[in-house]
This record gives C-alpha cells, sequence and structure tokens, in this order.
C-alpha cells in the first residue's frame, strides 16, 4: 500500500529527476521553436544542461533502460534545438 513519502521518494530519485529535467528542456526548445527569440533560446539551451546533467546524474543509477530513454530524448531536444538556431527562421526573427 502506497504511504505518503512514495511521491516524496520517486522525486529524489535520481532517473525520475533526470525524466522531469528532460521533460522540461522539451517544454523549453518547444516554445524557443514555436517563438524565437534570445531569450527563449538562451532558456532551452541553460534547460539542456541541466537536463544533461541529471541524465549523467542518473547514468550512475544500476537500471540502464530508463537512463538509456532519457539520453535518447535529451539527444532529440538537442538536435530540434540546433535545427532551429541553423534555420532561416532563426536568422530571420527580430528581437
Amino acid at each position: 500500500m502506497p504511504n505518503k513519502y512514495d511521491s516524496s521518494l520517486q522525486s529524489q530519485n535520481p532517473i525520475s529527476q533526470a525524466q522531469n529535467a528532460v521533460k522540461t528542456a522539451r517544454n523549453a526548445v518547444s516554445q524557443a521553436m514555436s517563438h524565437p527569440s534570445d531569450q527563449s533560446v538562451e532558456q532551452a539551451g541553460q534547460s539542456l544542461e541541466h537536463a544533461e546533467r541529471a541524465v549523467e546524474q542518473a547514468g550512475l543509477s544500476l537500471n540502464q533502460q530508463p537512463v538509456e530513454l532519457a539520453e535518447a530524448m535529451l539527444e532529440e531536444q538537442q538536435n530540434r534545438l540546433s535545427s532551429l538556431l541553423n534555420s532561416e527562421q532563426w536568422e530571420n526573427h527580430e528581437e
């Protein structure tokens, strides 16, 4: 039977933290892609850096399958942001 501490323990789990950080990064990248600005791209970059650190920490876990999934998701978001920065949309954006 779950108790009131289960969600607290899950939130402290490095794998959960990595997954949450990648989800946050995905949202930040999506925001930057839909509304490109210096600020949104900077926020997306910072969010990706945070997610990368969280995934590295989760990599110390014995359960590698969720870590590998988080790594793949992180790489996808890094590629999305990179494609935005290399696009005409970004080159033509106005601050």
